[in-house]
């Protein structure tokens, strides 16, 4: 349907009660923005006196021939929508098609939505050293001085966002949902949610299963224990395992396609050396010296961390298999520069994905020991997990010290019948969304179905795949699912694939289809794109 335009500035289209602000174009595709206006609490109208509310920035990419709207968020929380569009809109709209518009949002109190969910009161000061862990990395050495680092944290979060601050949960943004769903004049949620979108996405098919016609949610985390259990048991269930497969597909690709397969003839003798080399770095870190503006240095959590990002985005395992071999070579100058040289963060992402996690889920004393030594004894199940699980201490610290009160009651429930069943997406090794919490959703919506990505990384979206796409269409377009789970293959030659000349990575795979030639370099690219909001380490 034709927009009404007032001044070439102003767009209306009938039955929708907003209207919009032409935002760019990005491949022939018109972009639009709005803001609405949301209740401060959703659930109980006595708590917004005086009109408190919260702004949230809307952004469309239209669809050539849509009829509906597909919500979309891209995880944390902390995840931008607005940003997300702009980013890969382009791909998305190549996966789902132009039978919808792709429509996605700032959550409350994130990127552009105001008030703000931030622990510090300017951006400088969350560039001040007095203000942030002078350490938070290593449990044995910095525990104590992390512990109480986080009690002026909590406070700080609490008086910099005032009376909003307990109100940014993810239940209440479920709600702006259908505030969304409302000023486009869409009854039924068609919604793809990612990582801890995954979360929204079956907090919202719970609170409202009559709207959720279609619903699919992609790299799964377990809301079970992200609203009901202190800790999250099931985090790290595979993260080990995707990067022995990034071991294992290595020594697969060979030297020429994978630098570090030059070190060893096994993925056992691989990781041997690999293990090897990052103790060393725990005892020794390396001091890395370019020039008077690059240096500094190389230590064990600064490349720790590193592995666990690329293990999100197998398209980045060829060039960290090659700062991995430099790095074993006795170069650590290329890992520095990629891994150790970057800048601290500018941005609010951070304190939202501590608000809105803490705000949630089991948080503060009612469920916290308040002594260091006690909660160090509560978390180290998690702690000893994996290699990569003992930098959630300092986010656990904060949750025992978190003094904002709960002021939602929403409670997880099983059996839950859905205006249409659910779609659930998942690889078979995500480093952070595991299977298993896949599989839970599964068990909680009735008829849900799960369709399973054989191949590593975040999101089904990590890795190419012709087969979840007609899946996905399928579903988005007609409501099908399968009769039963299944598996999907990846396409062609996922992993250790050598970036052309332009830096980026070339088709894995040959289809006759134009069209699907076309869906299949969208996958790719996204595959390649920056991680879909993990958890800062």
């Amino acid at each position: 349907m034709a927009a009404a335009r007032d001044d070439h500035t102003s767009l209306s289209y009938a039955g929708e009660r907003i209207s919009w602000t032409p935002c760019g174009v990005i491949a022939d595709h018109d972009l639009e923005c709005s803001t609405i206006s949301v209740p401060m609490d959703q659930f109980n109208a006595s708590n917004n006196h005086g009109g408190k509310s919260f702004s949230i920035p809307l952004i469309r990419m239209r669809g050539k021939n849509a009829t509906q709207n597909l919500l979309l968020n891209p995880g944390g929380p902390g995840g931008s929508g607005v940003e997300f569009v702009y980013r890969r809109g382009v791909q998305l709209n190549t996966i789902v098609g132009e039978g919808f518009h792709l429509l996605s949002f700032d959550p409350r109190g994130i990127n552009g939505s105001r008030p703000l969910a931030s622990c510090y009161a300017t951006p400088d000061d969350r560039r001040n050293p007095n203000f942030s862990p002078i350490r938070g990395k290593n449990v044995d050495w910095d525990a104590s001085e992390a512990w109480a680092w986080s009690s002026n944290f909590v406070r700080a979060c609490a008086d910099s966002m005032g009376e909003h601050g307990a109100y940014l949960n993810t239940p209440q943004t479920a709600a702006d949902m259908n505030d969304i769903l409302d000023a486009v004049g869409q009854e039924d949620m068609y919604y793809w949610g990612f990582s801890y979108g995954t979360l929204l996405g079956q907090t919202y098919a719970t609170l409202f299963p009559e709207r959720s016609r279609r619903v699919i949610i992609d790299g799964v985390a377990n809301q079970f224990d992200w609203y009901e259990s202190p800790l999250d048991r099931e985090e790290f269930e595979d993260s080990d395992k995707v990067l022995d497969g990034f071991l294992d597909e290595c020594i697969k690709a060979g030297p020429d396609n994978c630098t570090l397969a030059s070190l060893a003839e096994t993925k056992e003798d691989l990781s041997t050396a690999l293990t090897a080399s990052l103790n060393d770095l725990r005892d020794n870190p390396v001091a890395v010296y370019v020039n008077n503006t690059a240096y500094g240095i190389l230590d064990y959590w600064d490349l720790r961390d590193a592995i666990f990002s690329a293990m999100y985005r197998p398209p980045s395992w060829y060039e960290l298999s090659a700062n991995l071999a430099s790095l074993l070579h006795g170069n650590a100058t290329p890992a520095f520069l990629a891994y150790g040289f970057e800048s601290p963060p500018s941005n609010d992402s951070t304190d939202a994905l501590y608000v809105v996690s803490y705000n949630d889920g089991a948080s503060g004393a009612a469920h916290w020991p308040n002594d260091i030594t006690s909660t160090l004894a509560s978390v180290s199940p998690i702690l000893n997990l994996s290699l990569f699980s003992s930098s959630e201490y300092t986010f656990y610290f904060s949750k025992a010290a978190w003094s904002i009160p709960r002021t939602h009651s929403y409670i997880p429930k099983r059996g839950v019948k859905t205006a249409h069943p659910l779609l659930i997406l998942s690889t078979t090794y995500d480093p952070i969304c595991p299977l298993i919490s896949a599989r839970s959703a599964n068990d909680a919506f009735e008829d849900s179905r799960l369709i399973e990505v054989k191949g590593y990384g975040h999101c089904s979206i990590a890795v190419p795949s012709m087969c979840i796409t007609r899946h996905v269409r399928g579903f988005l377009y007609n409501g099908t699912l399968p009769e039963e789970n299944v598996q999907c293959e990846a396409d062609g030659k996922p992993y250790f694939v050598k970036p052309g000349q332009d830096g980026k990575t070339k088709m894995t795979a040959e289809f006759d289809d134009a069209e699907e030639r076309r869906i299949h370099l969208a996958q790719v690219e996204m595959a390649a794109a920056e991680g879909l909001w993990p958890k800062p380490w």
